[in-house]
C-alpha cells in the first residue's frame, strides 16, 4: 500500500515563507551597510574588513537576548521594538570597553514562521543597528515545529566591535575622587521583566492608563536606549589619560543586577561608588513598579536600572565638560555620586 508523500511543509517547515522573509529583510539590512562590509546577507558567512584607521585593533564581542519581555510582546502583539532591545543589549555592552560596534548578527527561532511578525522584529533589529552605526550583515531564521508555543519566538543577538588597543577602557585608572555620571534610561530596558510581569498580574485591571505621559503598555515596552554614538563622541572629546589621570575612565551598562551589581564590574579592588539617593528622579514607571511589588530601594537598585541605563566614571576636573558634551548630544545626564575608598562596606552604596 503506497503512502502519501510528505513534504517539508507537511512537517511544519515552510521554505517559501522563509524565502519571503529573506526578501523582506534584505532592504532593511541594506540601510545598515557601512564601511567594512564585504559581503552581507545571502551567503553562508558574512565578510567584514576592520577599518584601516585602526592601528592596533582589538575586537570586542557581545551576545544577549531580550528575556521575558518577549512574553509581553506576544501577549500585546507589540513586535516592532523588541529588535531594538536585542541590538541595544549587545552594543551597549561592547561600548563599555570603549569599542565601536562594527556588525551584528541575529538568531530568530519559532515553531511556525509568521512572515509579518518576523519582518516586524527584524525591522526593529535593523533600526537598532542604524541607531548604533553597525551593520546587520547576517542572521539565522529557524522554524522548528513543536519547539515553541503558537505565536511565540525567541531571539539572540551577537555584536562585534573594535577599539584601539591603547584606548581599551578597563577601569584600572579609576581613583578616589572621580565623579559618577548617570545617563537616563528610556524605561525598564530589557531586564527585570519576570518581576514586571508579576506586577502586572498583581495589579489586574487596576493598571494606570499612562506612565510618564505614555500609554501603559508602551511605557513598559519602550525599547532599550542605545548610548553608542553619543558616548563614543564623549570618549573622543574626553579621552582617558593614565599619565594625567584625566578623561572618561570607565563605563558600566546597567543591566541585570542593576546599579548594585554592574558598577563593581568596572571598579578596581578597594574602591567603591558612593551614589547620592535622590540625585536622579524616579519616574512614574519605576515608582509604580516599586509600589506594586512592595520592595525597598535596595531591591529596586538590584533588580532594575531604576532610571539609569549607563554609568560614566570620569575625572572630577572633566566631569562638568563631559556632562555638557553628553547633554548637547541629547542624553539626560545626572551627577549621581563619586568614587571613594571602599573600606569594609559594599562596592556600591546608595545613601
Amino acid at each position: 500500500m503506497s503512502q502519501t508523500p510528505l513534504s517539508y511543509k507537511d512537517a511544519g517547515v515552510d521554505i517559501v515563507a522563509g524565502d519571503a522573509l529573506v526578501e523582506r529583510i534584505k532592504p532593511l539590512a541594506k540601510k545598515t551597510m557601512r564601511d567594512g562590509v564585504l559581503a552581507g546577507i545571502g551567503g553562508f558567512g558574512a565578510l567584514f574588513e576592520v577599518p584601516k584607521r585602526y592601528k592596533e585593533p582589538v575586537l570586542v564581542s557581545g551576545t544577549d537576548g531580550v528575556g521575558t519581555k518577549l512574553k509581553l510582546a506576544f501577549e500585546w502583539h507589540m513586535h516592532d521594538t523588541v529588535g531594538i532591545d536585542l541590538v541595544a543589549m549587545s552594543v551597549n555592552d561592547v561600548l563599555v570597553q570603549g569599542a565601536e560596534p562594527l556588525f551584528f548578527l541575529d538568531y530568530f527561532a519559532c515553531g511556525k514562521l509568521d512572515v509579518d511578525t518576523a519582518a516586524a522584529v527584524v525591522g526593529g533589529i535593523a533600526k537598532g543597528c542604524e541607531l548604533s552605526g553597525c551593520a546587520l550583515i547576517g542572521g539565522e531564521t529557524a522554524e522548528m515545529p513543536g519547539m515553541y508555543p503558537a505565536g511565540e519566538y525567541d531571539l539572540a543577538g551577537f555584536a562585534v566591535g573594535a577599539v584601539e588597543k591603547s584606548k581599551i577602557l578597563t577601569g584600572q585608572n579609576v581613583q578616589a575622587g572621580d565623579v559618577v555620571l548617570g545617563l537616563a534610561s528610556s524605561g525598564v530596558h530589557s531586564n527585570g521583566f519576570s518581576l514586571v510581569r508579576k506586577c502586572i498580574e498583581r495589579a489586574g485591571n487596576n493598571t494606570p492608563a499612562t506612565l510618564d505621559g505614555k500609554p501603559f503598555k508602551q511605557a513598559l515596552m519602550e525599547p532599550t536606549r542605545i548610548y553608542v554614538l553619543n558616548v563614543l563622541a564623549a570618549l573622543a572629546a574626553h579621552p582617558t589619560n593614565s599619565e594625567s589621570s584625566s578623561g572618561i575612565k570607565a563605563l558600566a551598562h546597567i543591566t541585570g543586577g542593576g546599579l548594585l551589581e554592574n558598577i563593581p564590574r568596572v571598579l578596581p579592588e578597594g574602591l567603591a561608588a558612593h551614589l547620592q539617593k535622590g540625585s536622579w528622579p524616579q519616574t512614574e514607571l519605576f515608582a509604580w513598579l516599586q509600589q506594586t511589588a512592595g520592595i525597598d530601594d535596595t531591591e529596586m537598585n538590584r533588580t532594575f536600572n531604576n532610571g539609569i541605563g549607563m554609568v560614566v566614571v570620569v575625572a572630577a576636573a572633566d566631569a562638568q565638560a563631559c556632562a555638557q558634551t553628553l547633554r548637547a548630544a541629547g542624553e539626560q545626564v545626572h551627577v549621581i555620586g563619586q568614587i571613594a575608598p571602599q573600606g569594609s562596606g559594599a562596592q556600591v552604596v546608595v545613601a
